[in-house]
């Protein structure tokens, strides 16, 4: 800080220096960005590709597993029990190149048995085994 001697008829006046002050604001904003954590730049991810046209399903071939209220079963609306399910599609898909299936519980059942008929038709082999809505069915 400077100082001047005044006239007699004031006395001494000072006139502040501001240099100092600005180059120690200057120090202090070089320290406060050297030292700030680094902007997040977020997870890599990656963004899903548009699907291709959706060719319509042929529904023909397809093989639903029915599971009904009181523990029966249907195999393309025919009859069918648990005993003889895994033997069934054993059959079925011995002759098969693509081993997919279906299982579609009703409203009433309870998962553990849809559970089951997937566990069943991975046993007999299904390779895919998708779940379908009582609504999904035509």
């Amino acid at each position: 800080m400077g100082m001047t001697a005044g006239t007699k008829n004031r006395g001494p006046v000072s006139d502040p220096n501001i240099v100092p002050l600005i180059d120690v604001l200057l120090v202090l904003i070089i320290i406060f960005m050297v030292i700030s954590p680094p902007i997040p730049t977020g997870l890599p991810t990656l963004v899903p590709r548009p699907a291709p046209p959706a060719r319509p399903a042929d529904t023909s071939d397809a093989i639903v597993v029915q599971v009904l209220p009181g523990g029966k079963l249907m195999i393309n609306h025919q009859p069918s029990d648990w005993g003889t399910l895994d033997g069934s599609l054993s059959t079925i898909f011995k002759r098969r190149a693509e081993k997919v299936a279906f299982v579609e519980g009703e409203k009433d059942v309870p998962f553990e048995e849809v559970a089951r008929a997937i566990d069943v038709m991975r046993g007999a082999g299904v390779e895919q085994v998708g779940l379908m809505t009582s609504a999904g069915r035509s």
